[in-house]
């Protein structure tokens, strides 16, 4: 009772029980979960049942018992004789399904191992490796001529242990012979670390690539009970999952990161454990760590961001072996044919593939010419909706992600823009378009497409020189101006000119060749367009944003779908201080500086938190790659600490815009071809 003497203790000892039980029930979690995602793969593979049919259906309905701790929310009832049966025709399947399924789980209890032996982080960066423990490699690669023409390839000793981890298909042109000053000295120490890029085959079976979350699940699991156990120990049984981005009062912590760090699931350790699955299984998973890593503090636990380093490097390589089969699918057979040399070692290891550098012969005009292959990992482009349907089993029951995420509506978004990244002729024609819309832009490059060798899974560009755009930190400070402002630029052009946008915003898809000044934009496989109503109320919203215009902001809001006008003051309140955040630059006469007004992002996310406890929609479709590719600008203006003159920019821009419907003579493809539409109406001059 209160008062007495022994309360205190009674007190602490209920709360160490307390926090026992969440550890416990959190790990119970994880491993249903794990238990889940198998019983799904088994209802997606054919390899589990060796028949399919209503076996598979049972399974899934079993799987979804499962996840949902004995609450069946499959639309039929499971009945559990057919469960039975299902599960007894596992054992029945033919010998050759067998056999493939034991070559399947031997592979990856290799991979597993790999997966589960991850150095911690502090031993994460490889040393160089000594001469005699790596064999050199001779390729073939064009040596420049001194005019400046590419003449014929010369023979180039390289090594695989030494190639850059770095994502883009970019060579460094910041190298000095002096010695740097202190400043530069002081960035060079705080770039990232450089981690190992390791030659791994790609899960490409359905079952291979289940049974590589289910590994993941383990690992997760085992770590979380190694952290629990930790806790217990140094009594710090009070921090329990999802602590940080919901408090254990109530109330809402508004100065962490959006998502919590203090769970214990998400430890420095796991996040590590996930980033170097990640990067093994690649395709969808990849890609939605690779948009968590490129966020700041203010979205994700420090520790967590520097595990998250590894994803946004790059992914694993895909063998040799692999890799030829996997060009031969694509391209066919004679690709070689029309090359004069093909580089092995990848230049870049993404989510969807990996890009090799080679040489090709136009057989038409005899011209030579450098190139970049981009070859899509096998099995990703079937596996999309599988593979985020089981990650976001694993993160349901993490409590990793807070409340009010709509994660449902942004799962289905993902799902639909990840299946059409994996359409490269979907891609090869945004690239066409998007370089004709920048033609005769002399900041902005948009490499040619070489259709002789490129498919469905297969993407082929001439090359352009250049380092991503974050590598930029140590130029001097008028060159990181002119980065930062031509970026921007463009992404204004790419909304309120050509209404069609790349809206990757990773920082290896922007490159910058320092000696030519010239800017290079790649990747459109997530290239989108905007409706013209949409982008009408989305000028106006921005406008109101720079004017601080509480009213005109609502009302853009409401007519965009952020809002549905019946929301609480409380909401209305965050939502208009988070708009004139984010205006900040455009409402700032002058250049702005993005490298002193960081605090941005950590304000937005804090206002973040109030709206996602109070809001009553999902934000519109289309808002989330748009605000994916705006957010990547801010962020990397202020990783280069650019000074960028928004507000000037965005008041050309509003000068030229026409709202409305188009005259029914305009069209805006004809316009970006030098057609005869391309001067605007009358009414906008």
């Amino acid at each position: 009772t209160e008062g007495s003497a022994g309360a205190p203790e009674a007190h602490a000892r209920s709360l160490e029980t307390y926090a026992m039980v969440e550890r416990v029930s959190a790990t119970a979690r994880l491993a249903r979960g794990f238990l889940g995602v198998v019983l799904s793969a088994a209802s997606e593979s054919s390899l589990m049942t060796g028949r399919g049919g209503g076996g598979s259906e049972q399974l899934k309905a079993a799987a979804e018992m499962v996840l949902s701790g004995g609450r069946a929310r499959a639309a039929a009832a499971m009945k559990p004789p057919a469960a039975t049966a299902a599960a007894a025709s596992v054992s029945g399947v033919s010998p050759a399904v067998d056999a493939a399924r034991r070559r399947a789980d031997e592979r990856n209890k290799a991979a597993a191992a790999d997966t589960f032996r991850s150095p911690p982080p502090s031993a994460s960066v490889v040393p160089p490796p000594t001469p005699q423990q790596v064999a050199p490699k001779i390729v073939a690669i064009p040596t420049p001529a001194p005019d400046g023409t590419s003449s014929a390839p010369t023979e180039t000793t390289t090594t695989t242990a030494t190639a850059s981890a770095s994502t883009s298909t970019s060579t460094s042109t910041s190298t000095s012979a002096t010695s740097d000053p202190p400043s530069v000295a002081a960035a060079a120490a705080n770039q990232p670390k450089q981690f190992e890029r390791r030659s791994v085959e790609v899960p490409a079976s359905p079952l291979a690539r289940v049974l590589g979350f289910g590994q993941l699940a383990a690992g997760l699991a085992a770590g979380t009970i190694s952290e629990s156990a930790r806790r217990a120990w140094n009594g710090n049984g009070g921090v329990v999952a999802g602590a940080g981005s919901e408090g254990g009062g109530g109330g809402l912590d508004t100065d962490g990161p959006l998502i919590g760090g203090g769970s214990v699931f998400m430890t420095e350790a796991n996040a590590e454990r996930l980033a170097v699955a990640l990067c093994r299984m690649r395709g969808a998973a990849l890609k939605l760590g690779q948009m968590l890593s490129i966020q700041d503090e203010s979205v994700i636990p420090p520790q967590i961001q520097r595990a998250l380093e590894r994803v946004r490097q790059g992914a694993d390589t895909m063998p040799a072996a692999q890799l030829h089969r996997a060009i031969e699918d694509h391209l066919g057979s004679g690709w070689r044919d029309k090359l004069s040399s093909f580089d092995e070692e990848p230049l870049a290891a993404a989510s969807i593939g990996q890009v090799h550098k080679a040489v090709y012969t136009d057989a038409s005009t005899g011209a030579v010419k450098d190139v970049c292959m981009k070859i899509q990992y096998p099995g990703v482009a079937r596996s999309i909706h599988s593979d985020i349907d089981n990650l976001m089993r694993l993160v349901s029951l993490t409590d990793l992600l807070p409340r009010g995420l709509y994660v449902e509506h942004a799962v289905k978004v993902a799902k639909a823009e990840l299946t059409l990244e994996c359409d490269y002729e979907y891609e090869a024609k945004s690239q066409k378009r998007m370089a004709v819309h920048l033609r005769g832009d002399k900041a902005w490059n948009v490499p040619n497409v070489i259709d002789a060798l490129c498919s469905k899974g297969g993407l082929t560009t001439e090359f352009a020189p250049g380092m991503a755009i974050d590598k930029a930190v140590d130029l001097p400070q008028e060159e990181r101006d002119y980065i930062g402002s031509e970026l921007l630029r463009l992404t204004l052009r790419e909304l309120f000119e050509f209404r069609f946008m790349q809206t990757d915003p990773n920082f290896a898809n922007f490159l910058y060749d320092s000696p030519s000044r010239q800017l290079t934009l790649i990747d459109f496989g997530a290239a989108k367009d905007f409706p013209k109503q949409f982008v009408d109320d989305y000028l106006r919203m921005v406008i109101a944003c720079a004017e601080k215009d509480r009213k005109g902001l609502v009302d853009s809001s409401i007519a965009l779908g952020f809002l549905t006008g019946e929301e609480s003051e409380v909401l209305i309140d965050a939502h208009c201080e988070a708009g004139f955040q984010v205006g900040k630059p455009f409402a700032f006469d002058g250049s702005y500086d993005f490298a002193t007004n960081r605090d941005m992002t950590r304000r937005v996310a804090g206002l973040g938190k109030v709206m996602l406890k109070h809001r009553l929609t999902p934000p519109p479709q289309d808002a989330y790659s748009l605000h994916r590719k705006l957010s990547g600008s801010f962020l990397a203006c202020m990783r280069i600490g650019a000074k960028v003159p928004a507000r000037q920019m965005l008041r050309d821009a509003y000068d030229k815009y026409v709202f409305g419907p188009l005259p029914e003579t305009f069209d805006v493809e004809d316009a970006a071809l030098g057609g005869e539409h391309e001067q605007r109406p009358a009414a906008v001059a």
